[in-house]
């Protein structure tokens, strides 16, 4: 049998803007661990993003990181999108792919201005949904609905998997703005399905015992664990989880900001549409501009 071992000083360790993978072999579970402080900086800085939007944008991208660094593949992609209609935030999107990672938020700044510091994800979006989309490398595509229910977005997300997936699933954020800097962390564990044939799937068992028992472990991480920019992410999962026979260790991407914006493929998009359309989009200059929300950039295409 393998025991666990604690992290050592000859042992690499990994603090920030790195996602970690682990697995719990006896309790048949997997994780993810990550924690964003210069990503989350470079994806921030493209928009004057008050408090409340900047909290909620850096939940958004470690959800996608956790989420999208489930998938194998350098052309894996996951996309969360939260949107509602009269909803204070009109659209929240972010994606993740091969550990690029990108958010944007569209909101309403005077009506935002009038719920104070800490908004309820209910006075942010009103009925809104979040929808989470999984492309794999195979380009095969599908997706889930959630209402944008409860007290987080990570809410909605164990929601998702649960009923989308039936995957029993914990997922954990915290994030925080201050003198140190702004920083991001998450955790996500589940309960792998079985997929032996004649078996039972334990994935639809969401009382299983080793879930319960790996659900219980993973709820005692606390917000200052994951900002703690001392501890690494191994200790985090060492800390969680040393007292089973085995954990193993998977180092996951480096991660990035991830925007894919560039001339060349706006001219591609617009190329699609009818010479007509495209003569309605030129400015007097003749000069087709086009914005990128993600990266506040604007791109003049002279096609």
């Amino acid at each position: 049998m393998t025991e666990t071992t604690a992290p050592t000083e000859t042992t690499p360790e990994t603090f920030s803007d790195t996602l970690m993978g682990f697995t719990l072999p006896s309790r048949n579970a997997r994780g993810r661990v990550v924690r964003l402080e210069g990503v989350l900086e470079e994806v921030l800085s493209a928009h004057d993003y008050p408090a409340p939007i900047t909290h909620l944008l850096g939940e958004a991208l470690v959800l996608g990181a956790l989420m999208g660094g489930l998938l194998k593949g350098e052309n894996a992609q996951m996309t969360l999108q939260a949107q509602t209609q009269g909803g204070i935030v009109k659209l929240l999107v972010c994606d993740y792919r091969a550990g690029a990672v990108r958010g944007y938020a569209d909101f309403d700044g005077e009506r935002l201005a009038t719920l104070g510091a800490n908004p309820s994800l209910a006075a942010l979006f009103g009925e809104g949904y979040l929808a989470i989309t999984f492309e794999t490398e195979g380009r095969q595509r599908y997706q889930g609905i959630v209402p944008l229910e409860g007290d987080s977005l990570a809410e909605a997300c164990e929601s998702y998997f649960s009923q989308s997936e039936q995957i029993p699933t914990l997922i954990r954020v915290a994030s925080r703005a201050g003198t140190g800097g702004r920083m991001a962390a998450g955790l996500l564990v589940q309960h792998l399905p079985d997929g032996e044939e004649g078996r039972e799937r334990l994935h639809v068992r969401l009382d299983h015992p080793d879930w319960e028992h790996v659900a219980v472990l993973a709820g005692t991480i606390s917000h200052e664990e994951l900002l703690d920019a001392d501890l690494s992410l191994e200790g985090i999962a060492w800390r969680l989880f040393h007292e089973e026979p085995e954990v193993r260790v998977q180092p996951g991407d480096v991660l990035s900001r991830g925007c894919r914006c560039s001339s060349e493929h706006y001219e591609t998009i617009i190329a699609r549409f009818p010479l007509e359309e495209q003569e309605e989009m030129r400015g007097p200059d003749g000069v087709i501009a086009v914005d990128c929300a993600f990266c506040s950039k604007t791109f003049a295409l002279a096609i």
